[in-house]
């Protein structure tokens, strides 16, 4: 990092503060400590359901699995107490097919990981056509990477109107800014991150951990840094900007002491699909195996359930 780098970074935490980085993992490791049960446990758990992004991110993906994907996240299990999720998130190139399946007027969503995920590496005009395209094609959500080498590179302004160019052409639908937690390496440079994006977004975008793809993922450390970005950003501007941690999260255990992260961090009023999601579309199914197990005592078999595409 050169001279002038290092001053672009230092000005940037002065305005955004610094982070504990060993508090942060003493307050997420406690998070893993807190006993949820019975009815609550049960609210958590039909919660997290509801704020699943069910994923299909391959390039052997057709029109027939999407149509599978988005009958699943309607209705994910025979239980009608069981919500549908909150979206299905699709290449731009399967978003017509998932809007054909869904209908016009479905309660789920349709999001599309755009600005060619997951490294954005093309020219801005092309990752803008691909943004206007998923739109145009149903999308009401567009997942979006961020300018990484830009950032770290203490190109601000660069990353800030490269957002702005994409909320623009994103139009009436909700944008995801995915800062690839893994690749800005810092805690600091995670809470900078999140206030540059979120300075330029609306009510109801969300910031997001990280595309899956990389090694690092969703953790409740990074979780945390950025629910405490959202609050203290809420806290000085009265904007509300939603999150999304994404990859990683496997199982029920997890995703509630996630939620937990979330109602100590922000309060109820993130604790729903508006305001809060997960990408891990292989949560789903244990999310639904720890349900019937909460009803029933017992454990229904993985093969109980049918199978959601991969995780991201």
């Amino acid at each position: 990092m050169n001279a002038g780098q290092s001053a672009s970074f230092r000005r940037l935490f002065d305005q955004v503060g610094p982070v504990d980085a060993v508090g942060i993992e003493e307050r997420a490791a406690k998070f893993t400590t807190r006993s949820i049960k019975k009815a609550s446990k049960l609210w958590g758990l039909r919660t997290a359901v509801s704020m699943v992004d069910l994923t299909t991110l391959e390039g052997k993906d057709t029109p027939g699995k999407v149509a599978s994907l988005c009958q699943k996240a309607v209705r994910p299990h025979d239980d009608a107490e069981i919500p549908p999720v909150a979206a299905v998130c699709v290449y731009p190139a399967m978003v017509k097919h998932a809007r054909r399946a869904l209908g016009a007027d479905a309660k789920v969503r349709i999001a599309s990981v755009a600005t060619a995920f997951p490294a954005g590496q093309t020219r801005l005009s092309t990752r803008l056509s691909e943004v206007h395209a998923a739109v145009a094609d149903g999308a009401d959500e567009i997942d979006m990477v961020i300018n990484r080498g830009a950032f770290l590179a203490g190109e601000f302004s660069e990353v800030q109107d490269e957002i702005v160019a994409v909320r623009e052409a994103c139009g009436r639908a909700a944008l995801k800014v995915i800062l690839e937690v893994s690749e800005l390496e810092t805690y600091d440079n995670i809470r900078a991150a999140s206030f540059l994006a979120m300075e330029v977004l609306r009510d109801g975008d969300f910031i997001k951990t990280s595309t899956g793809k990389t090694s690092l993922n969703a953790t409740l450390g990074n979780n945390q840094v950025m629910l405490e970005a959202i609050r203290d950003f809420f806290l000085n501007t009265g904007r509300a900007i939603a999150m999304k941690p994404a990859g990683g999260i496997r199982t029920a255990k997890q995703a509630l002491q996630f939620l937990v992260a979330v109602k100590e961090t922000l309060g109820d009023a993130w604790l729903n699909n508006r305001r809060y999601r997960f990408g891990a579309s292989s949560l789903l199914n244990d999310l639904l195996r720890q349900i019937e197990k909460e009803k029933t005592g017992a454990y229904q078999a993985p093969y109980y359930f049918t199978e959601a595409a991969e995780s991201y």
